[in-house]
């Protein structure tokens, strides 16, 4: 039914695409071609100047979706792909600047010392790894120019790259050393223990509505950050569904409909007096097939699982209602039957069978034979059972116990060698074959016998009617019609008690809208050209409609004010109310700071930077650290930190024993800024000249 509401829609868009082309070129004929010869047409970005083309990212798309098996979605693949050229070009800028070429000779290198090649016979001699021998290979492919060659030059493409990745960041790590003296501090730093007296005036000291914040210091503080407030283009939704849920009406209809699949119709038999259920199942078009596998008590439908095991062969149950589904279930036979089993076996396989490898010559019939060779001889004496097993099982996982499972329940075993030791009685022996091989069976054991049932069950999956559809459809269009006639969504959603819901900072590559999963049209509509706020539309979702509206646009650059207040007021008013508390820091005392501000003077003892949590105040590092730097009985003030503004006396500083040498310390900082690889990366990136139109070139974002 969904594509009868697209019908309704779009059967005018072919008319008006056309007419609007034919339009253009009577205005001015040259704008087709200007359009379709456009540069940017064929690129999707820049990097400090160099173009990315549309071909380029294609075939680098293509390459990723096929490593990733088309495992990932399309604008997963767009956005990694995407980020990899980017830093492929920055990397290859970097490098370039520095005099520094990865060459041919350089990635040759690199492929002479991986693995996979170097332990391929075809570039072996004598088992040694034979550098002409991968030439001449390489050679070849590339005269021959097949597929093969394609992968290779990807794979190499690949190499390359990852090789520019370390060279440069090699390249910057190398000098990014520490020297001793800065290991030394490092333990100073970390190890000083600090003993003092503090005041410590909280934030929440002061209420917040005596503090006020304007839109202009929002803003300018914005403005003086900016880096912290730089954004993507984004928009913001509003949305109510409308589902397409069976009604009461379609739901009794189609209970009415399995109900009349029990009796006989037209001479035609009904499930009761069927006999061939497979037939049957087909022929009433259910929706699950026939399940032939005998099941327990909690493998049946649930929702009747006890009246079930108090009926007998040949008695109907239903209609019942289960998992979104009508069903009616008959009893075609009832078996007592264990519920685990103990068994051991010898597995004979063959070539072609499931686990075989190159050492399994045999073929079917010579592993039939053998396998009941063997049968025969241990049905006379079984305790060859266990040197047979070693001898000619190939199952590695029972050998060494001499071929034998401990209890394990029905479903287990593949079906062939289940029904055998499930249907069988202990101390049977048999051949029966899988797809693994042929098996000789012993039931060494079963227990905890019950009644299971082998049952034909008919079911109907419950869906809305097509009049139910329309009634939605119909609902879709009055609400879309209010807005049109001038509501607020949130408004029309209140008053018809249906649920309203936002979807904020979607992105242009976004695929999943909150709430809705991958709708990826509802987002691409919201970045078009021409939807201003306030603008809305109906969409045809899986499973009903939704209707959207726009609430919010935000352009790249600088986060709007009304984006930012969340983020930036309680900022401002710790700033301002730091400000205050600085001004009630009076006294030449901290007993007498403390008692014009009716505050208990704290005792701090043995706190360190490693660690800066002030104990019933919490984690303040700016504290500390200026505790860390004052001088020892000297009064310092007005320090703002996380949770307020302090005063403190260091009463007591310990310093750490000294060490024979501080090579550790030394070698930790060191390392830690050469594992900063990311953050330089981000930082030379943060730099760069990087226009992306890989949107609106390539995927048609904002048309």
């Amino acid at each position: 039914m969904a594509i009868l509401s697209k019908i309704r829609d779009r059967s005018w868009l072919l008319i008006l695409i056309v007419g609007l082309a034919l339009f253009a070129f009577v205005l001015d004929p040259s704008t087709l071609s200007d359009f379709f010869n456009s540069t940017k047409v064929n690129e999707v970005g820049e990097v400090n100047g160099e173009t990315i083309s549309r071909q380029e990212f294609a075939e680098a798309l293509d390459n990723y979706k096929a490593q990733t098996g088309n495992r990932v979605s399309e604008m997963q693949a767009a956005k990694t792909v995407w980020n990899n050229l980017i830093r492929e070009k920055i990397y290859a800028n970097q490098l370039s600047e520095a005099g520094i070429t990865v060459g041919e000779a350089d990635i040759m290198n690199a492929l002479y010392d991986t693995e996979f090649i170097k332990n391929d016979p075809r570039f072996q001699t004598t088992g040694i790894f034979d550098k002409d021998k991968f030439k001449e290979f390489l050679a070849t492919m590339k005269a021959e120019n097949s597929n093969d060659w394609a992968n290779w030059k990807r794979y190499m493409a690949s190499v390359k790259t990852n090789l520019q990745r370390t060279t440069y960041d090699n390249l910057v790590g190398a000098g990014l050393g520490a020297s001793l003296d800065e290991g030394k501090s490092e333990y100073l730093i970390e190890n000083t223990k600090l003993s003092g007296e503090l005041v410590y005036l909280p934030y929440t000291s002061i209420p917040d509505s005596t503090v006020t914040i304007k839109k202009s210091e929002i803003a300018s503080y914005i403005q003086n950050h900016a880096n912290e407030f730089e954004v993507e283009a984004s928009r913001d939704i509003s949305y109510v569904k409308f589902d397409i849920t069976a009604s009461a009406e379609d739901e009794a209809e189609t209970k009415a409909k399995v109900a009349a699949l029990i009796e006989d119709a037209s001479g035609i038999p009904g499930l009761k007096n069927t006999t061939d259920y497979r037939q049957f199942l087909e022929d009433a078009k259910s929706d699950t097939p026939l399940n032939e596998n005998i099941q327990f008590k909690n493998q049946v439908p649930q929702v009747i699982a006890d009246t079930l095991f108090k009926g007998n062969k040949g008695d109907v149950f239903g209609p019942y209602k289960d998992k979104g589904y009508f069903k009616i279930s008959k009893i075609t036979d009832v078996i007592e039957m264990p519920d685990s089993v103990q068994a051991r076996h010898i597995l004979i396989p063959y070539v072609g069978t499931a686990t075989a490898d190159a050492t399994v010559t045999k073929t079917e019939g010579e592993a039939k034979q053998l396998a009941d060779s063997l049968l025969n001889v241990l049905k006379t004496n079984k305790s060859k059972f266990e040197g047979f097993v070693k001898e000619y099982s190939s199952d590695k996982g029972s050998v060494e116990k001499g071929g034998f499972y401990d209890w394990f329940p029905y479903n287990r075993m593949v079906p062939e060698f289940r029904d055998f030791v499930f249907e069988g009685a202990k101390g049977d022996l048999g051949v029966i074959k899988s797809n693994f091989g042929f098996h000789i069976i012993e039931i060494m054991g079963q227990k905890n016998f019950n009644n299971a049932l082998k049952l034909a069950t008919v079911s109907r999956l419950i869906e809305a009617s097509e009049a139910t559809e329309n009634a939605v459809y119909q609902d879709a269009e009055s609400f879309a019609l209010e807005i049109a006639n001038g509501k607020k969504l949130a408004d029309i959603a209140e008053e018809k008690k249906l649920k309203s819901s936002p979807a904020e900072g979607l992105k242009a590559l976004d695929e999943n809208v909150p709430g809705l999963g991958n709708e990826r049209q509802i987002i691409s509509w919201a970045f078009g050209k021409d939807v201003n706020v306030g603008d809305y539309k109906r969409f045809d979702v899986d499973g009903g409609y939704v209707i959207a509206t726009l609430t919010g646009k935000t352009e790249e650059g600088l986060m709007p004010v009304d984006k930012a207040i969340a983020r930036v007021r309680p900022i401002l008013q710790n700033e301002k109310k730091a400000a205050l508390l600085k001004d009630k820091l009076t006294g030449s005392t901290l007993d007498e700071m403390a008692k014009a501000n009716s505050q208990t003077k704290r005792t701090v003892t043995d706190v360190n930077l490693k660690s800066p949590t002030i104990t019933g105040i919490g984690f303040e590092p700016k504290v500390v650290g200026a505790m860390l730097n004052a001088k020892e009985n000297e009064i310092v003030k007005d320090i703002v930190g996380d949770r307020g503004v302090y005063a403190f006396k260091v009463t007591k500083k310990d310093l750490p024993a000294d060490l024979p040498n501080y090579d550790t310390y030394r070698k930790r900082i060191a390392n830690q800024r050469k594992n900063q690889t990311y953050n330089m990366f981000e930082a030379v990136k943060k730099v760069s000249d990087i226009d992306d139109y890989l949107g609106s070139s390539f995927y048609g974002v904002g048309q």
